[in-house]
């Protein structure tokens, strides 16, 4: 079974093997063999012992399959698990801007005592998926978020103990001040201010560069994109109108599609991948463009 809190953990090994698959390694005909693996890791820092052991663990989670390829090489391909949960993650990682009057998903739960570890799951699940709380027992999500959620929890065989609601806020404070009360949002806006640190810089310096070397490319791309997954995970997508004024999330997306739209192409090149379904607007984009890591981004 898959746990996706291993996945949403920025530039470890296992990581960086979800989001290649995630960016390049589905759009592959058949397993990426190992060798490729091996070297499209070097390219982001991780030695062949290191992409090995995290594959190992990764097959174990259900992630991936031992497969051959047509040439009979050893690889590895998505299980039908991953392959939804890098789409849910897609519908996350490149989405357009929220809409604002969506409503809201309020997920209820009740777990025997006896089952109390299933609990402890439960809330970490529905966090994981960028869920606030509005009451003991009672978590609180923009509305489309309902049908990932829904995917997660019965993945996980958690969807017996939840009841969804859809519905909207009428008070009686005022939503903004409910959703601060919901959300930390000054630890959300922390984490976009940390993208924006790490990869604003890098998005000057290729807007400075004619050239796109696909090496290059695809190097900042993965590790930008490993970077952003977890962001819309963390971040659910709030209405920006319940947010506060000179909200870093608006900031940080447009850094990532900037080098989105500049990087993936030419890094889809050295990723081997001949015929780019992504190259415009990402991976998922029929659906709106993707988005979580997608938040993720998680799966993606």
């Amino acid at each position: 079974m898959i746990n996706v809190s291993d996945l949403h953990v920025p530039h470890a090994p296992r990581s960086l093997i979800v989001t290649l698959y995630g960016a390049y390694g589905r759009f592959v005909p058949g397993p990426v063999p190992v060798a490729e693996l091996i070297r499209l890791l070097a390219a982001v820092g991780v030695d062949a012992p290191s992409v090995r052991s995290s594959v190992s663990r990764l097959k174990r989670r259900g992630l991936l399959l031992p497969a051959r390829t047509a040439a009979g090489a050893a690889g590895y391909e998505l299980s039908a698990e991953a392959v939804q949960l890098l789409d849910d993650g897609d519908r996350r990682i490149y989405a357009d801007a929220p809409p604002g009057d969506e409503g809201w998903v309020l997920a209820v739960f009740s777990v025997p005592e006896s089952e109390r570890q299933k609990r402890h799951v439960l809330r970490s699940r529905l966090a994981g998926l960028g869920f606030g709380t509005a009451a003991p027992g009672v978590w609180i999500a923009p509305a489309r978020l309902y049908e990932e959620t829904r995917h997660a929890l019965g993945r996980l065989g958690l969807d017996g103990y939840v009841d969804f609601f859809r519905g909207e806020h009428l008070g009686y404070a005022p939503t903004a001040r409910a959703v601060a009360r919901w959300w930390d949002l000054d630890a959300i806006a922390a984490e976009h201010e940390a993208f924006l640190d790490r990869h604003a810089p890098v998005l000057r310096a290729w807007e400075k560069r004619a050239d796109t070397p696909p090496e290059d490319a695809y190097r900042d791309y993965l590790l930008t994109l490993d970077s952003w997954r977890h962001l819309p995970y963390t971040d659910p997508g709030l209405p920006t109108a319940l947010l506060p004024p000179d909200w870093p999330g608006a900031r940080s997306a447009a850094v990532f599609r900037a080098l989105h739209a500049r990087l993936r192409g030419a890094g889809a090149v050295f990723a081997g991948v001949a015929d780019d379904p992504g190259a415009e607007d990402g991976p998922g984009a029929e659906d709106g463009p993707g988005a979580e890591n997608g938040t993720a981004v998680r799966g993606g």
